[in-house]
């Protein structure tokens, strides 16, 4: 009896590794598992990985995200968060579903697209990974050209830049080069998890505001 992909169970913190999976595999696996779910897909030439997170590892999503919004907003920046929309390219054979995303630079290019064509479309130009329930596959960012990738391991964030077709670690944001991002994002989200959410997100407002004044 063959077993369908929905039938499998992901225990949050651990991921599924299954090899030899074609191109349409991969696209059907990702048809059968829908859009309303909590585990996360990623693909490189014929592996794919199935992850379920943990709490600690949505937070981390949710609050690093809500600080790149107010960093994007404060500089008065046009951006669009796709969040952890699937990226993938059957030319490059990978995809992947990052935590978070923003386009930023090329925002115009993509703004009202109901779907996002990698084959047509610009890649997203910050994607940001949480590496506490897995580990980030740079492979899979490098085949779809994603500009800059921070990786936050619940104690650093590391910031990498992709410069010729390759992620080089960088003590400065591509996409905010004036801001010290390393030092302020983990700041920031311990506060949140002290004082509160709208607590840290209020004061790190003000912050970004005294520094453009």
């Amino acid at each position: 009896m063959l077993l369908e992909i929905k039938q499998l169970f992901v225990p949050p913190g651990h991921q599924l590794l299954i090899k030899d999976i074609s191109w349409l595999g991969y696209k059907n696996i990702l048809a059968d598992l829908g859009e309303n779910r909590s585990s996360r897909v990623s693909y490189s030439q014929g592996m794919l990985e199935i992850m379920a997170p943990l709490p600690e590892h949505e937070v981390g999503k949710k609050i690093i995200g809500n600080l790149v919004e107010i960093l994007l907003e404060e500089l008065d920046i046009e951006f669009w968060s796709l969040g952890s929309t699937t990226f993938d390219r059957e030319n490059m054979d990978a995809g992947v579903e990052p935590d978070d995303c923003f386009y930023i630079e090329n925002e115009a290019k993509v703004r009202g697209l109901n779907r996002i064509n990698l084959e047509t479309d610009p890649p997203p130009d910050l994607a940001i990974e949480i590496d506490i329930t897995s580990r980030t596959h740079f492979h899979n960012y490098e085949a779809l050209n994603v500009p800059e990738l921070w990786r936050w391991n619940g104690t650093i964030l590391e910031i990498n830049v992709l410069l010729n077709g390759k992620y080089l670690k960088s003590e400065n944001s591509r996409t905010f080069p004036n801001i010290p991002i390393a030092k302020v994002i983990p700041e920031y989200l311990s506060m949140s998890k002290i004082s509160g959410r709208n607590a840290a997100m209020k004061t790190f407002r003000e912050w970004v505001r005294k520094l453009q004044s």
